[in-house]
């Protein structure tokens, strides 16, 4: 018995000498890439568009995230709940939507240009 309790004792003691891991902040969230399935019909409403122009179009987000150079905008109306993400157009450029997201408060999901149509002023 004090042979196993003494193999487990060094064994935790071989352990606590380990070499700490290093640790690091994460990266930044990727950038999407623009995609031709989001530049479906009633879309081009908002893809390309900046948040002065969001904001005209549906009046002032629910939420407004930002996170390293990425933003996230959120209007709600009765239909639905729109999520507008926005990033910097090349090095340095201003950010414009680049994705977009909606569903009904119930988390269900909503066609897109269904919501932007609903939740336009």
């Amino acid at each position: 018995m004090n042979r196993i309790l003494a193999i487990a004792a060094l064994t935790l003691g071989l352990a606590a000498c380990a070499a700490p891991q290093k640790v690091t902040s994460p990266a930044p969230p990727a950038i999407p890439a623009r995609s031709t399935t989001l530049s479906g019909k009633g879309l081009e409403a908002v893809l390309g568009k900046s948040a002065r122009d969001l904001e005209r179009m549906f009046g002032t987000p629910r939420l407004d995230v930002r996170e390293f150079d990425a933003r996230k905008l959120q209007f709600v109306g009765s239909a639905c709940v729109l999520d507008a993400f926005l990033y910097p157009e090349g090095a340095g450029g201003a950010q414009v939507v680049t994705y977009i997201d909606a569903r009904r408060s119930d988390g269900q999901s909503v066609d897109r240009a269904a919501c932007v149509d609903a939740l336009k002023k």
